[in-house]
């Protein structure tokens, strides 16, 4: 052999081993699995000039899934990112619990071994390559070198096969010609297939701690659900309307949040977040989670109340029973009959008054200074003896509850229940969380916090709390609005939850620009679809909208 021979042969090995460098290079940061499986293919077809190829997956099952599938001659691109679903089935490496030896890519891999075929059509030791020959009858084809590499990881797990068909040769006149897959370019694929197998088990690594992460997430999430059945669904709703207002915010190019953009990683992080805002309410009490009526601890201390009243509408028919007796014995009828509209009177009096209790007992969004000062005068109103014990009708502890101006929560329930906050940040903020995740504990901890600075637990102002912290809080706040499973009020419609938002805007309570891309892009129409009964989807005029404006008028 000459020496320009050579030159030109170390030349071209030399290139192809710089190549297969710059390949691992890359196949190390590709962070998508099927697009790393077509790479794979690509830079061996690439390495090989091979006319055609396949990379197939290992699925659960112990099946060869095709990935990506190229031929040039046939003008043909499948699967990987090409859009176009690869028709095939899988490819069973067993059959009746024995070793598929059938198929060419199912042999090698079970064999685990190189299959080098020089000639398609001509015999081959170990495997009859006739399907390969009707098959190329059927499409006009003529496979002729074939290149079978199983892929297997550090541990010895295959986790892939690779096939190239047809090596190629350019010949002086430009025309190519296809040659056998010689055993050098057969050493660099097999070293390629190794760098492949370990970027793939890195990347299925990754992928399947994600998966595992995302579902504890999920789980603990569900977790927090089941144990109140007020708050059923709600860790699992807020995540929806996060991630609906972050695609909205990513597809906005108006206004102050016009350069402002969330990257897939970004939303990840996000959407992790949103998952594990309320993880902190696994240290918060059941009776306080659970609490539906005022007067609720471990039952309702209502029907005691109504006991009570029972009683003293004994004493008051006691009393005047005898009273009238007494009228009736001195001949006074007519004193009977005003005796008896007095107890009449009182007694629907009592009646109503229970009445005022129970519906007060039940919670609601807001209970008047009139009603407050209404239970206070029922509380003061009588005394009752049972069993030589003066009792009131009402208790300073039933009279406080009773009085709660907003939902079932007494001062210090609520300073319990807001505590889950600071639990979740405790919680988040131990956690050693990766640097693509380390903005979790910001992101969950502030979907309390209001842009004025007044809300909990850090009193943070809009300028100290990121974009997607305040999504979290409008995501968190429209939930609660709509939310069917709240004891104490009634689940509103889309316009009320809109109107209340928008208040909440000119209040300072939430971002406003936030809000705006809320109502521009109908975030609040996209989750309702989904979530919502249909008496709760109103017609919306956003024109009514306190605080709002359209973009035509904003811009």
């Amino acid at each position: 052999m000459s020496g320009a021979i050579q030159d030109v042969i170390q030349k071209d090995l030399h290139e192809q081993v710089e190549h297969l460098i710059n390949v691992g290079v890359a196949l190390s940061s590709e962070k998508d699995t099927t697009k790393l499986l077509e790479q794979i293919l690509l830079a061996a077809q690439d390495l090989t000039h091979a006319d055609g190829g396949t990379i197939y997956s290992v699925t659960e099952n112990n099946e060869l899934k095709f990935e990506t599938l190229v031929n040039h001659t046939l003008d043909m691109y499948m699967g990987g990112s090409s859009g176009k679903t690869i028709p095939f089935p899988v490819i069973p490496l067993t059959v009746e619990n024995k070793p598929n030896l059938n198929a060419l890519v199912a042999f090698a891999a079970n064999k685990d071994i190189v299959v080098n075929i020089p000639d398609a059509y001509q015999p081959f030791d170990g495997f009859d390559m006739t399907a390969a020959r009707e098959m190329d009858k059927k499409i006009g084809y003529r496979t002729q070198s074939v290149l079978t590499i199983p892929m297997k990881n550090h541990e010895g797990r295959l986790n892939g096969v690779l096939q190239l068909i047809n090596a190629q040769r350019k010949n002086p006149d430009g025309s190519l010609s296809v040659i056998p897959f010689s055993p050098e370019i057969q050493r660099l694929v097999v070293s390629l297939a190794s760098q492949a197998a370990v970027a793939l088990t890195n990347r299925q690594l990754i992928d399947d701690m994600q998966t595992l992460f995302q579902s504890f997430t999920k789980l603990i999430a569900k977790a927090i659900d089941e144990k109140s059945p007020y708050t059923g669904g709600h860790c699992r709703r807020v995540p929806e309307i996060t991630m609906l207002l972050a695609k909205a915010v990513n597809e906005n190019t108006k206004g102050p949040l016009a350069e402002f953009a969330l990257s897939e990683a970004d939303m990840y992080e996000l959407n992790i977040a949103a998952w594990l805002h309320d993880c902190g309410k696994v240290g918060t009490p059941e009776y306080v989670m659970d609490k539906a009526t005022k007067l609720e601890t471990i039952a309702d201390r209502i029907h005691l109340v109504e006991a009570r009243f029972e009683i003293y509408r004994r004493d008051l028919q006691l009393e005047y029973q005898d009273k009238q007796i007494e009228a009736a014995k001195a001949g006074a009828m007519d004193r009977v009959n005003v005796l008896q509209s007095e107890l009449n009177q009182k007694i629907e009096k009592l009646e109503s008054d229970f009445a005022f209790l129970k519906k007060a007992n039940i919670g609601g969004e807001f209970m008047t200074p009139e009603d407050q000062a209404r239970v206070e005068e029922i509380a003061k109103r009588a005394e009752l003896n049972i069993n030589g014990r003066i009792q009131p009708l009402l208790t300073d502890d039933e009279v406080s509850n009773l009085k709660i101006a907003r939902g079932t929560l007494n001062d210090e329930e609520r300073r319990i229940i807001n505590k889950h906050i600071e639990i979740t940040i405790e919680m988040l903020e131990a956690l050693p969380f990766p640097r693509h995740l380390k903005n979790v504990p910001e992101y969950a901890g502030g979907h309390h916090e209001k842009m004025d600075g007044t809300g909990y637990p850090r009193k943070l102002t809009r300028e100290q709390m990121s974009v997607p912290a305040r999504m979290m809080a409008i995501a968190d706040i429209f939930e609660a609005l709509t939310a069917t499973d709240r004891p104490y009020k009634p689940a509103k419609t889309l316009s009320q939850c809109l109107k209340i938002l928008g208040f909440m805007k000119k209040d300072n309570h939430i971002d406003p620009d936030l809000f705006d891309i809320f109502v521009d892009y109908k975030v609040y129409e996209l989750f309702a679809q989904q979530f919502l009964s249909p008496e709760q989807i109103d017609e919306i005029d956003v024109n009514n909208i306190p605080g709002y404006l359209p973009p035509e008028k904003r811009f």
